[in-house]
């Protein structure tokens, strides 16, 4: 079988020491393409020579929305990468609410409203950020890999203004609203679908059109059952595959199939 793990970062600290046996245990079973969506400036380069160094491994450019404060750094090494032949994606970007600042009850009101207003000034911020990253996009006609995290409706808003806009919704949510995009974006699925308490990703899944699935990793993060809690790799696609094909009745095999060829068609691999 074929696979291709369109999200793994690669860049990590965490592969310094064996990334040569990582990259060649995932190709030994079948995983011939991965995409490293380098979302920091300061990894960027280093993706860019991981890419150079291993046939089948790709990169994207883009900032992560949790490091608006590096937008200066990403706009310089954007310039210099961007244009590479191997750079396939811009990402990942988007919207991240989960770790803004949670609004408590304060003696003071006044403290209150400075928590509100700075809320309000990191959602600007990001939206202004993410906005910028999918009109290059546009421009360049790459495809962009999204990270949405408790602003759903807030990407939906702004991915649906852009009609021209493509890519991947990374690790997809399960957010019924964002299949409303299916038209022009795909669906990651990772090591999420394996966990016991991923409900909501079970049930969306079969809504999900089967030309519109992509498998990923999101290495070293979010390690798929019964490895959680150790160093995820891309050596674990086709047990993300499997499971998928569980959910969906489907064999695993053309699960690799048609997940690759989704991939193949979004990336332009070849």
């Amino acid at each position: 079988m074929h696979f291709i793990d369109t999200h793994c970062h690669l860049d990590d600290t965490r592969y310094d020491s064996d990334l040569d046996l990582v990259i060649s245990n995932a190709y030994a079973l079948g995983v011939r393409e991965i995409l490293i969506p380098a979302a920091s400036p300061h990894t960027l380069s280093k993706a860019k020579h991981i890419s150079d160094k291993y046939e089948g491994v790709y990169f994207a450019c883009g900032l992560h929305p949790c490091d608006i404060d590096k937008e200066a750094d990403f706009r310089e090494s954007l310039s210099r990468f961007i244009d590479e032949s191997k750079c396939k994606a811009i990402g990942e970007c988007g919207l991240d609410y989960y770790y803004l600042p949670k609004i408590a009850q304060e003696d003071s009101q006044n403290e209150a409203d400075k928590k509100m207003e700075q809320i309000k000034a990191i959602k600007i911020a990001q939206k202004a950020l993410f906005i910028e990253q999918i009109e290059l996009a546009i421009e360049k006609d790459l495809p962009l890999i999204v990270h949405i995290r408790e602003a759903s409706n807030d990407a939906y808003e702004i991915l649906s203004s852009y009609k021209q806009a493509r890519g991947v919704l990374h690790c997809y949510n399960a957010d019924r609203i964002l299949l409303g995009l299916s038209e022009r974006f795909y669906y990651g699925i990772g090591g999420v679908a394996t966990f016991k308490n991923a409900r909501r990703l079970l049930e969306v899944l079969p809504l999900i059109p089967q030309n519109r699935l992509l498998l990923e990793t999101d290495a070293p993060y979010l390690t798929p059952h019964p490895y959680r809690g150790e160093r995820n790799s891309p050596e674990y696609i086709p047990l993300i595959c499997a499971r998928v094909g569980e959910i969906l009745g489907i064999e695993a095999e053309e699960i690799a199939s048609l997940t690759t060829q989704n991939a193949q068609n979004l990336f332009n691999f070849y």
